[in-house]
């Protein structure tokens, strides 16, 4: 439960967090969620120079993987074999993250859905259409729900 703080220097001001700086993500098979992230969603994988010198040895391990969204934000997949989630159902929430977004231009919506089904991905909502925009849900290899939305056009 959040205290109501007692001076206002003991907050952050709004705007000192710029911005989302990476999400860590434990993945049980490695070579599946690299092929998805990478392949799939055709998200850049930093290689070489591009690996943060404190993970280098565990990207040449294997253990690690660092993606880099259009954004610019890092998505860092730790393997973890042994991890399994609380229920192997992945439509059961086992952990407060709900879902990870990805944006897309509406013209390659429908696009993304298509590259979805060629790859057998299996659908787990959607596409659904929304005042918001348009959404599809669906699981990586681990279980995890990603979603592909665009604004509306």
């Amino acid at each position: 439960m959040l205290s109501t703080p007692q001076s206002l220097n003991s907050v952050l001001a709004p705007g000192n967090l710029r911005r989302v700086h990476h999400i860590a993500l434990n993945v049980q098979n490695m070579p599946a969620s690299r092929h998805f992230y990478g392949t799939i969603l055709g998200l850049h994988e930093l290689t070489g120079e591009e690996v943060p010198a404190t993970l280098v040895d565990l990207v040449a391990e294997g253990k690690v993987a660092n993606f880099v969204t259009p954004d610019g934000t890092i998505l860092d997949l730790f393997g973890a074999p042994d991890l399994s989630p609380p229920d192997p159902n992945p439509e059961t929430s086992f952990t407060r993250a709900y879902h990870l977004a990805f944006d897309i231009d509406p013209q390659l919506f429908e696009q993304a859905v298509e590259v979805l089904k060629q790859n057998q991905i299996a659908i787990a909502y959607g596409p659904v259409s929304r005042p918001t925009g348009r959404g599809v849900y669906f699981y990586d290899p681990d279980g995890f729900m990603i979603e592909i939305r665009c604004d509306p056009q």
